[in-house]
């Protein structure tokens, strides 16, 4: 059975670490469904125009093994400020499924607590607002729990997202084909 990702997209995330996590996902052969808060399409932080599968009232009803946070501002401020995707990623967590952030977005797996106490990573003064001391790290793991700085480590989360769902065989055929 494939595995399945629900990525979120807010209004003004950062379409480059949207669609670059979205796309290696697919490369892998992972399901990847996108859901917005709401159900118009997504103007991403660059006036990119991104139109979800789904909206996330739809989304909710769905089962997932990972759920992925692009950053980027205002998205990452609006996914922590929607009550809805706290819940669902301290349900996720709670549930012992990946909760994955990169860019600012680690700051909503802070507000729903997640963070207190593991190794994370984020855009430079995100964590350090919330009294959290980032590794610093293009991508940190702890447990079930992925984050990432930024932009420029996009490619490098995603495949981690690849290796920690389906194995490093396949993260590395998916960077292959890449030629990178």
């Amino acid at each position: 059975m494939a595995k399945r990702v629900l990525v979120l997209l807010a209004q003004g995330c950062e379409e480059l670490e949207a669609v670059t996590v979205i796309d290696l996902l697919r490369r892998a052969g992972i399901d990847v469904v996108t859901a917005g808060l709401d159900d118009k399409p997504v103007v991403a932080s660059r006036r990119t125009t991104i139109v979800p599968d789904a909206s996330l009232a739809t989304a909710l009803a769905g089962h997932f093994d990972m759920v992925v946070l692009p950053g980027g501002m205002p998205g990452a401020q609006n996914l922590a400020d929607d009550a809805r995707v706290i819940d669902l990623v301290k349900r996720m967590a709670g549930e012992g499924k990946f909760t994955c952030a990169i860019c600012a977005a680690p700051m909503v797996l802070a507000k729903a607590g997640l963070l207190q106490g593991k190794r994370a990573t984020g855009y430079p003064g995100v964590l350090e607002g919330l009294g959290l001391k980032p590794t610093g790290e293009a991508v940190s793991r702890d447990g079930k729990i992925i984050t990432s700085r930024g932009p420029g480590t996009a490619m490098d989360f995603a495949l981690a997202l690849i290796d920690a769902l389906l194995g490093k065989p396949t993260r590395d055929q998916v960077e292959q084909a890449l030629v990178r």
